[in-house]
């Protein structure tokens, strides 16, 4: 046999090999850039709230959390104090004191219909609500990205892009909730979430990370 019918035996061996291959390119780190170029802040700021909440947000409020009704007690005498013993570090002069906080106490009113769905719960025992819960899904402040140090304002675009990064962590909060149907009213709660206080007198509208009945 002469050279070329014998490479042209070769490659008629070789071609349904070839044809039932399937190239896979490896990803381009540019297209995944190109990708995330093309969402809106929004969509991005979900991204990144999903990504970040369980494997740090979660860890990181568990760590900095402290008894609720210490922080109540500080703050009753002294609002600057109190953010100096139990809060978290100002971003910058001006801004409220934020606060994580941990503790339990009994529903005393309720209001799970509306879209910016709440628990008012008493910690002292008086009967008396002395925090707000909100369970959303609209939930108001900025609590979670404020108290949590590893956000920072420079890291972001603009103001727009860092103020959807605070939506972003409140919905996923909201939707990672899991309590019973119903208004709860007189049933015992425990919880861990952060609230922001610019002024003493203000209402405590706390933004659980973790909240359930308990037993």
């Amino acid at each position: 046999m002469t050279r070329t019918p014998l490479l042209a035996a070769c490659l008629l061996t070789i071609l349904p090999i070839v044809a039932g291959c399937k190239i896979v390119k490896n990803p381009d780190p540019n297209d995944v850039a190109q990708s995330a170029a093309q969402m809106t802040d929004a969509e991005r700021m979900a991204v990144l709230a999903q990504d970040v909440y369980e494997p740090k947000l979660l860890p990181y409020m568990d760590d900095k959390a402290r008894a609720i009704t210490n922080i109540l007690a500080a703050i009753a005498t002294d609002l600057d104090k109190a953010g100096e013993t139990f809060g978290i570090p100002k971003a910058s002069e001006g801004s409220p004191w934020n606060f994580v906080a941990k503790g339990q106490g009994v529903v005393v009113a309720s209001n799970r219909t509306s879209r910016a769905a709440k628990l008012e719960v008493d910690v002292t025992g008086d009967s008396k609500a002395d925090l707000t819960v909100q369970l959303g899904p609209v939930i108001k402040g900025t609590a979670l990205r404020d108290s949590a140090s590893f956000f920072v304002f420079t890291d972001f675009r603009d103001q727009i892009e860092f103020a959807k990064l605070a939506r972003a962590l409140n919905d996923v909060a909201s939707a990672a909730i899991d309590l019973p149907e119903g208004d709860l009213i007189g049933q015992s709660v425990r919880f861990t979430g952060a609230f922001s206080l610019p002024k003493q007198r203000d209402p405590i509208l706390l933004v659980p990370v973790q909240i359930a009945v308990e037993d």
